[in-house]
């Protein structure tokens, strides 16, 4: 089988972010942004993904942490759309419901080449530790813009924030983890269009 990787680099005038992907890996992970959380969330989905995932980054962080976490996000999305290829025989559809104490996150993806974000999450406080929690929902929709990516997020209860977030990251590894997985039976790409 052909290795399905990435590389990616972005440089702008506000950040700089280098990713290496293999979304046939092992869930390995460096990651170094700067943003501690997110480096946090990072390492859930790549562990929990079983994507192989170095991602350095650096940014204006002395303005916020906005430009960094939404140009990894970006960044993340052109490495799943790359690895990806014509998509031939994935599976595309998937969807996790994961737990994390008292919160409930539900994470449904189509890897449909249509890219549009369902989010509906209520954060009882505005940031974790010193992170601002709307930078999350900043980060899924950069994500899925570029990975070409449906993505409904779906948050039922929760009351502590970082529990919160983590399942919606967890979420989003497992399903994504599965979408991407070659159905051995398909043997051309799972779209009656022919194309994704």
């Amino acid at each position: 089988m052909t290795k399905r990787t990435a590389t990616i680099q972005r440089k702008t005038k506000e950040t700089h972010v280098e990713l290496i992907l293999n979304i046939d890996g092992e869930g390995n992970s460096r990651i170094s942004t700067g943003v501690g959380f997110l480096d946090h969330m990072l390492d859930i989905l790549a562990k929990h993904g079983l994507f192989d995932l170095n991602i350095t980054a650096s940014g204006d962080r002395i303005v916020d942490d906005h430009h960094t976490v939404e140009d990894v996000g970006i960044c993340f999305g052109l490495g799943i759309k790359e690895a990806l290829g014509d998509k031939r025989g994935i599976r595309r559809f998937s969807h996790s419901s994961v737990p994390m104490q008292e919160a409930l996150a539900n994470v449904a993806v189509d890897i449909s080449g249509r890219p549009a974000l369902v989010f509906n999450v209520v954060f009882h406080t505005e940031k974790i530790g010193g992170f601002d929690v709307a930078l999350i929902e900043e980060f899924f929709e950069a994500f899925s813009t570029n990975a070409g990516i449906n993505l409904h997020v779906n948050v039922p209860y929760g009351s502590n924030a970082h529990h919160t977030a983590e399942a919606i990251f967890k979420g989003l590894a497992r399903a994504l983890g599965d979408a991407v997985q070659i159905d051995e039976r398909r043997k051309d790409v799972p779209s009656t269009k022919g194309v994704l």
